[in-house]
């Protein structure tokens, strides 16, 4: 019932929010009649085919192959946890506008956190599966929640967000086509990870994420807060403003 409402109280807000260049909200209110039916049909077929063929992560994703990554209540923390600086990251995976920070500004984040001066904590929302129909959202948090296990987050976040489909409302993160994703990533599939990707074992994690989502009172995504101050949307978008962004909180 907490992750309904919550979905339905970032339904309401989500479409306000602006990016730079253009680019739509994450939020549904546009959206309306036909979504379920398209995302039903969308998921029909992904189960049938397994999904398009994935495509690699970005290269530069390496860079964090031996950055640690640990779970704390409903937060995946990317980093040393003695990293004098916080970045925590709001995402929803079926996301656009996430996945267009993940292309740009959250590029500037690679190099502070491999050296260990910057955590990162993520929190993965799901709100996008009530507004839009399907399970996209949970099906790739409780993968990506798989993969800390496996060692693999930083990659396999990427390249999750490198095969989000063209639209939210494609509910294309079957457990098949995200196991095809993990394929890019090297060392990532195994007997542990494909069992959890297939059966949902980290379902009831994915609920505990969304909780702290609501309970840190976010209303849409992305949302980024460096060192407890909220990030301004006109630098999430391009990599040198977002660098500037974060030099100014001293990283």
């Amino acid at each position: 019932m907490a992750v309904r409402k919550a979905g339905r109280i970032v339904a309401a807000v989500a479409a306000t929010a602006l990016v730079a260049g253009g680019a739509a909200a994450c939020g549904p209110e546009d959206l309306t009649g036909g979504s379920d039916d398209k995302a039903s049909a969308s998921a029909s077929e992904s189960a049938s085919t397994g999904g398009p063929e994935a495509k690699q992560p970005p290269a530069g994703t390496d860079a964090l192959a031996r950055t640690p990554a640990t779970v704390k209540g409903g937060v995946i923390t990317v980093g040393d946890p003695k990293a004098g600086h916080t970045v925590k990251l709001y995402e929803d995976a079926r996301c656009p506008i996430c996945k267009k920070f993940e292309e740009t500004g959250a590029q500037a984040l690679v190099k502070p956190v491999a050296e260990g001066r910057v955590k990162v904590e993520y929190t993965l929302a799901s709100f996008l599966d009530n507004n839009l129909g399907g399970s996209g959202s949970v099906n790739a948090a409780n993968a990506l929640r798989a993969s800390v296990e496996a060692g693999k987050f930083p990659q396999f976040h990427a390249a999750v967000f490198a095969n989000q489909p063209e639209t939210e409302t494609e509910d294309a993160f079957t457990p098949a086509f995200l196991l095809k994703i993990a394929d890019k990533v090297d060392g990532l599939r195994g007997a542990e990870f494909d069992k959890a990707v297939q059966k949902g074992t980290y379902k009831k994690w994915v609920g505990e994420a969304m909780r702290a989502f609501t309970d840190d009172g976010m209303q849409g995504t992305p949302t980024v807060v460096i060192d407890g101050k909220k990030a301004g949307s006109d630098a999430l978008f391009d990599q040198d403003a977002f660098a500037k962004e974060l030099k100014a909180s001293g990283i």
